[in-house]
């Protein structure tokens, strides 16, 4: 128990060390194809990064668990939306899409644990922020996606694209330090997992298992988490289309 707690204290020690560059993040952002959306859009997109950027200053892993605790729910509130939408018989898209959202809420629930894996969580007033920021985001993404799923989509695209930023920049920034530290054990448990369907299943602009990331190290396990968000950039993307998102799965049988 005695040599348990020492590695604990060591890794927290080198968690500690690990940083982001805020103004790193926000080049990237410059310097990539942007996501086109209304000045209305990006608005409140803006407000959110700016207030991320003061309030998570030099704590880049209780960012990341905030982002993950609030990134679940546009999934959820989609699949509440679409469910209101085909009971009161003003659009009925199919039960694919809901599925192909419930995977993408699935996907970040593991994001979430990974990062409580790594101490996300640990200040209660984190929690607290995070808990109830995630509550009325909630009910504002059901008041976008009642006036139209589309902006609601687009918003999404948005926060996805900037997750893609900002995980690369920090793993890129801590190279070094992520190779010399241990996966967590739930990284290893889902990605490497057995059964992977619901991992492909978020994934439509790809086919089934055509993605195994592997998590040899703390390094892979954000390379591999800002694969995931990308994938969500390009899935909130086609659901912004006049197609409907079909199930990879689906496909691949109809193929």
């Amino acid at each position: 128990m005695q040599e348990l707690d020492t590695e604990q204290e060591d890794l927290r020690k080198a968690l500690a060390k690990l940083t982001l560059n805020r103004d790193a993040v926000w080049e990237r952002e410059r310097n990539r194809p942007p996501v086109e959306a209304p000045w209305w859009i990006l608005g409140p997109y803006y407000a959110l990064c700016w207030m991320l950027d003061v309030i998570f200053e030099g704590r880049p892993i209780q960012r990341f668990w905030f982002l993950e605790t609030v990134a679940r729910m546009p999934y959820f509130s989609y699949i509440s939306m679409l469910h209101l939408y085909e009971t009161l018989g003003w659009w009925r898209v199919g039960a694919d899409v809901r599925k192909v959202h419930f995977a993408e809420e699935w996907n970040e629930m593991h994001h979430l644990k990974i990062m409580e894996s790594l101490g996300g969580d640990l200040l209660w007033g984190d929690r607290f922020f995070g808990q109830h920021a995630a509550f009325f985001y909630y009910w504002i993404l059901n008041f976008m996606f009642f006036v139209s799923p589309k902006v609601a989509y687009n918003f999404s695209e948005l926060i996805e694209m900037h997750a893609v930023d900002t995980y690369g920049q920090f793993f890129d920034e801590n190279e070094e330090l992520l190779k010399q530290l241990p996966p967590s054990p739930e990284a290893v448990a889902y990605y490497e997992n057995e059964d992977l369907y619901m991992f492909d299943e978020f994934q439509t602009s790809r086919a089934p298992e055509s993605r195994r990331p592997k998590v040899d190290s703390l390094y892979d396990v954000f390379v591999a988490i800002k694969g995931d968000e990308f994938e969500h950039v390009k899935t909130m993307a086609a659901c912004q289309r006049a197609e409907t998102v079909a199930s990879p799965h689906k496909i691949k049988k109809q193929a």
